[in-house]
């Protein structure tokens, strides 16, 4: 009998806000994280192929070849400081998505004791899902989300925004998600969104308070529904993946992990 999971506690997009503020985390189901960025569920559903596509990642200390990945970075102003929200005709937050020339991805060990401290260089994000206008309502959409969590004014400040595709698979016998354990990310939102999981089992969410022993576990399914997690008051982490059927080869989970900063990009002092 396949292991039950517990499904997640879905946020009403109304609500997502006051959820953010009053828990430090939310999740949305596909249909609302779409409506939230104002973009085709089919669009999503049409970026999922760019997930076969993603190169090993050489920096696993674990010694696992369980884990692909990409990276971008994306400068995000939400609305111009001088303009309010909503003065456009259609009633719209305008918003500005500049990509900024490839760059290394860095935490810092205080924030990843496995990988942090050091220079990761992984290959760019697909030009197709880069230079989208639908990424960049995506990327927009959230930004507010992030201002609102931190009591700006959208487009008061710029969100600095690092973009990470991830296919963790089953090819080793084991996937991780988050080899470096329950964590924070050292950035003011974090959006986790689960892509696809094919032949798996495992992959569950845990996310705990940071400073008590308040936590909920769930797992998250339905393609395209996102995690969304307010950095500074909860830790998070996903269980290894096994997979489904031994007998009938191995699976894998995919996800796309956005984080958004204010101030700039981490980087080494």
């Amino acid at each position: 009998m396949p292991a039950c999971s517990l499904p997640p506690p879905l946020t009403p997009l109304d609500d997502l806000d006051s959820q953010l503020a009053g828990h430090g985390f939310a999740v949305l189901d596909a249909a609302s994280l779409a409506s939230l960025a104002g973009v085709d569920p089919a669009v999503l559903a049409g970026w999922a192929p760019l997930w076969d596509d993603l190169p090993p990642d050489g920096f696993l200390k674990d010694g696992g070849r369980y884990r692909r990945r990409r990276h971008g970075c994306f400068v995000v102003q939400a609305a111009p400081p001088d303009l309010p929200a909503g003065a456009d005709p259609d009633g719209a937050v305008p918003c500005t998505v500049t990509p900024v020339p490839h760059r290394a991805h860095w935490q810092p060990v205080e924030y990843n004791a496995l990988h942090g401290g050091i220079l990761r260089w992984f290959e760019p994000l697909a030009p197709s899902l880069a230079q989208s206008p639908d990424w960049e309502r995506l990327l927009c959409a959230l930004a507010v989300h992030s201002a609102r969590l931190r009591g700006e004014r959208p487009g008061a400040v710029p969100w600095f925004v690092e973009a990470h595709p991830f296919r963790i698979d089953t090819t080793d016998g084991i996937g991780r998600p988050t080899p470096e354990g329950a964590h924070r990310d050292g950035v003011d939102l974090v959006v986790v969104v689960l892509v696809a999981r094919v032949g798996i089992k495992g992959g569950e969410t845990r996310v705990f308070d940071a400073h008590g022993p308040q936590g909920q576990r769930f797992t998250l399914e339905q393609p395209w529904s996102a995690l969304l997690l307010d950095d500074a008051r909860v830790i998070h982490e996903s269980t290894p993946i096994q997979p489904q059927d031994s007998a009938a080869g191995g699976g894998h989970r995919d996800t796309l992990v956005l984080t958004f900063r204010r101030g700039g990009f981490q980087g080494p002092a």
